[in-house]
């Protein structure tokens, strides 16, 4: 149980060390597609968070499937949020001719 406990830890702090090591190289002209890329993602782990909370049996279930639809709708809006943020960064007001 612990050695496998370790193993799983050791992966995860592996995929954010290599995660955050990929993300900070990435150009600023290229955040945007990214970006949009995870939304979909994030979409997608929505709608698989709301198919497992409609079978879900006992109150530890249901806290837990809450708890997954609450963080995957957070990542989803932030995401958009960021992303809105980032094309505005790009929008110029031109002055009427």
């Amino acid at each position: 149980m612990h050695a496998n406990l370790l193993v799983e830890l050791y992966i995860f702090v592996l995929a954010v060390f290599i995660g955050f090591q990929l993300i900070s190289k990435v150009p600023s002209v290229l955040h945007t597609p990214l970006m949009s890329a995870t939304n979909a993602i994030h979409g997608i782990i929505l709608v698989g968070a709301l198919t497992l909370a409609s079978t879900v049996h006992g109150t530890l279930g249901q806290v837990i499937s809450f708890l997954a639809v609450f963080l995957a709708t957070l990542n989803v809006v932030g995401g958009f949020v960021v992303t809105d943020r980032i094309l505005g960064m790009f929008h110029t007001n031109r002055p009427k001719e």
